[in-house]
This record gives C-alpha cells, sequence and structure tokens, in this order.
C-alpha cells in the first residue's frame, strides 16, 4: 500500500510532468494547453451526461424494490472519471476516458470485488420492501406495535374522546409563566 502511494502522489505527477514536456515540444505549448482544457470541458459534459443517466437508472431499481448496486458502482467509477478528467495531465485524462466506457467500469468494479471478497472485507447489508434491514426473514410493520422492538400489537380497546379546553382558567404560578424570580439551583443562572 505504501508503494501504491508513493506511485500515485509522486510516479503520476512526475510521469504527467515528462509527458508535457515530450507534448509540448512536438505540438506546441498553447495546442499542448488547448488540449488540457478541451478535455477538462468533456469530462465535465460527459460526466453530467453519464451520470444523470446511472442516476436515472438507480432511482428505476430502487423503485422496483432492488438496491441498485451496479448503478452505485457506476457511479463511483464515474466521480473517479472526473476528478481524473478534470486533473491536468495527459495520463490522468486517458484514465479518466477509459473509465466513461461502461464495459471498462463493470470490469473493474468485478475485479476490486473479488479482490476485496478474497481479503474478506466486503459486507453486505440489504433492505428492501419484505425484507428487515440487514437481517433475514420478512420485515416486521414499521406502524404497529412498540416503535422500540418487542412484538407488534394485536391492537387494543379504543377509547373515543373529545377534548375540552378551559377559557379564563387562572394562571399557575411556576407553571405558566416564570415569575420573574431566577431559581437560585438554576445551573443556568447569571
Amino acid at each position: 500500500m505504501p508503494l501504491l502511494l508513493f506511485l500515485l502522489f509522486v510516479g503520476v505527477p512526475i510521469a504527467e510532468i515528462a509527458v508535457f514536456i515530450e507534448a509540448g515540444a512536438a505540438i506546441g505549448v498553447m495546442p499542448t494547453l488547448a488540449i488540457v482544457i478541451a478535455t477538462a470541458f468533456a469530462g465535465t459534459w460527459l460526466l453530467r451526461a453519464q451520470g444523470l443517466a446511472t442516476f436515472a437508472k438507480a432511482q428505476a431499481a430502487m423503485n422496483e424494490g432492488q438496491v441498485p448496486v451496479e448503478q452505485m458502482v457506476h457511479g463511483l467509477f464515474l466521480a473517479v472519471a472526473g476528478i481524473l478528467l478534470l486533473t491536468p495531465g495527459f495520463i490522468t485524462d486517458t484514465a479518466g476516458l477509459l473509465l466513461f466506457v461502461p464495459s471498462i467500469r463493470l470490469a473493474l468494479g468485478k475485479k476490486i470485488l473479488r479482490a476485496l471478497m478474497a481479503r474478506g472485507q466486503v459486507h453486505v447489508y440489504g433492505a428492501g420492501p419484505g425484507r428487515r434491514p440487514g437481517g433475514e426473514g420478512p420485515a416486521r410493520d414499521p406502524f404497529s406495535g412498540d416503535p422500540f422492538g418487542g412484538q407488534p400489537s394485536r391492537g387494543g380497546p379504543i377509547i373515543e374522546g373529545e377534548v375540552i379546553e378551559e377559557e379564563g382558567g387562572e394562571e399557575r404560578p411556576g407553571k405558566d409563566k416564570p415569575n420573574g424570580k431566577p431559581n437560585p439551583h438554576s445551573p443556568w443562572r447569571p
């Protein structure tokens, strides 16, 4: 892991600088800068278009009672692709553009998932219609019984009544309005 971080934060910028120098020598400084700026704009546009499509697919999956795992993976890779395209450089731009290809995102996601499962670091908790979050079996109706657990109530007697408010009732000192004197035992006194 430390080697990977070193390559990511030191190796990639050094490689980007080398590619900038070579590209600037081959096509000139202004065309090189124009390409970098154009890829940033293209990345923003692609991210918006594909991000909205992925969001719509995720919303449709949730409406059907499914957990949109595949759409979440695509969304994560699209966010990484957008960051890579906004980072100046030809290497990061190439990696970002490759992540906009759905088949590459899917293959990369499967590879990462297999690696995580081999290490035993994947925990999947699901919930949906008819399922308890993180558990097996049917879900209990959340609107019946004790909200803090226990068995659902089977119903009880219903007592009908009417509330009658008194008008012009007498004030109760210390209950309705403060009497103006601070409580000497209160921690909030000045």
